[in-house]
């Protein structure tokens, strides 16, 4: 009778070792599941952050570049009209033909 009472006993505690492992189990895959979402998430807003400030860089730098063309551009075309307003006026320091 002993023998079968330690059989029943032994299937008893390996059911219950075996519901023990099963909700283990069930409990990390949760966790992996939770830490997986959050990693997603941080590396989603990570990339967007990065391209966010790319975006904001590239038009700083377009923003300059046409500032800078603009002035160029303005410079050069105030020299020409200077220039061409100076047409047949004697050059600085250089006596007029007629004098």
């Amino acid at each position: 009778m002993l023998g079968g009472l330690g059989r029943l006993e032994a299937e008893g505690v390996a059911h219950r070792t075996e519901k023990a492992t099963e909700e283990a189990v069930h409990a990390v895959e949760g966790v992996v599941k939770d830490v997986m979402e959050h990693i997603k998430d941080a590396g989603e807003k990570a990339i967007t952050d990065t391209l966010k400030k790319a975006q904001e860089s590239g038009d700083k730098i377009v923003k300059e570049a046409a500032e800078k063309v603009t002035s160029t551009v303005a410079n050069a075309a105030t020299h020409a009209v200077e220039g061409l307003g100076n047409l047949g006026k004697p050059a600085a320091g250089h006596p007029s033909p007629t004098q």
